[in-house]
C-alpha cells in the first residue's frame, strides 16, 4: 500500500517535469499545447512517448 502513493508522487513529479520542458521549449503554441495534454491526459504512456519522442528545452547541450 506504501509503495502506491510514492508511485503516484513520482509519476507527479515527471510529468511536472515534462510539462515544464514542454513549456520551455521553443516549438510552436499548438505543439505545446498538444504535447501536454498528452502528458496530462495519459499520464504514464504519455511522458514515454514524451520522452522518446517529444520537444526539448532551449537550455543548453553539452
Amino acid at each position: 500500500m506504501e509503495y502506491a502513493g510514492l508511485g503516484g508522487i513520482v509519476v507527479l513529479a515527471l510529468n511536472i517535469w515534462a510539462i515544464v520542458s514542454i513549456i520551455s521549449s521553443s516549438v510552436s503554441t499548438g505543439s505545446k499545447v498538444l504535447w501536454t495534454l498528452l502528458v496530462l491526459v495519459l499520464p504514464i504512456i504519455g511522458f514515454i512517448i514524451w520522452l522518446v519522442a517529444g520537444p526539448r528545452g532551449t537550455a543548453a547541450r553539452a
